[in-house]
């Protein structure tokens, strides 16, 4: 086996070193913001450290705007398209991997270049779809469509179920189970991982959807966490300590989804061949 230079490790590692620092910074400033006092946001140098800590900034920034319901209203969407897309990308990856029928590979190809095209590009047809079916003002449009067309989720969960051995299957069938049963006692416990990769991905892209809501939601009383937090910014002025506590209050339960995956994140990610 090839043996790496140790200068060769010492760039990786050093690049590494400073990319992390960069993506960092930003939460860093988010953070540090959402604890100080309005004078001392745009200070030079920047002070990382606020003296006086304000700590009434998250309260305020609670009760500013009506943060429980959308709280509710982001927790619910975001589980439901989580639960769902995890149910129909592992029925459909499932069906790709293992499943023989006519014209598999055409359509497995033909859904995955649907990643190709930018959702821009039918946002206007999709929004008379809705408009048609009266799903404007609702929670509908930003919880059915992402259940019944993740491409990504399908192509990553194939790839992981290809790779769990046919053994294990025919055994199964070999017990009198039929299709259903493999699926729900062989196939779902093994893709564990990459259901739990897809998982993190599927609630962080959902909760932190801006633009499903700015375009289908109109009454205050079903504005979603992204869109409530942007109400902090007015045409003239901006309170940036209630907007950056109102962001780090948003984060809490994205970071909770990663913290309870995170064992299963990394070797759903290897294992599905998504590693760089």
């Amino acid at each position: 086996m090839h043996k790496r230079p140790l200068s060769a490790t010492i760039a990786i590692y050093a690049v590494l070193v400073v990319g992390a620092i960069i993506m960092t910074v930003p939460f860093l400033w988010m953070l540090s913001t959402s604890l100080k006092v309005p004078g001392e946001i745009f200070t030079f140098p920047p002070k990382w450290v606020p003296d006086p800590i304000v700590f009434e900034n998250f309260p305020r920034a609670w009760n500013a705007l009506p943060f429980d319901l959308a709280y509710i209203n982001s927790l619910k969407i975001a589980v439901f398209v989580t639960v769902g897309t995890l149910l129909t990308c592992s029925m459909a990856g499932y069906a790709f991997a293992k499943i023989s029928f006519t014209g598999s590979r055409i359509i497995f190809i033909l859904i995955l270049a649907t990643m190709m095209i930018p959702n821009q590009v039918t946002l206007v047809p999709v929004y008379m779809i809705f408009s048609e079916l009266n799903w404007i003002d609702t929670h509908w449009p930003l919880m059915i469509p992402p259940v019944l067309g993740n491409a990504f989720g399908v192509f990553l969960l194939r790839q992981f179920i290809a790779g769990i051995p046919n053994e294990l299957e025919d055994a199964a069938e070999i017990d009198g189970c039929n299709r259903l049963q493999v699926y729900f006692k062989i196939i779902l416990p093994n893709a564990k991982p990459a259901l739990a990769a897809l998982a993190i991905f599927t609630f962080m892209g959902t909760w932190n959807n801006f633009l499903g809501p700015l375009i289908y939601l109109h009454s205050e009383h079903l504005f979603t966490i992204p869109l409530l937090i942007s109400s902090f910014q007015g045409l003239y002025t901006t309170d940036w300590t209630l907007l950056m506590a109102a962001s780090t209050i948003s984060l809490i339960p994205v970071i909770g989804v990663y913290l309870m995956a995170q064992k299963y994140f990394v070797e759903g990610i290897t294992l599905s061949g998504l590693k760089g």
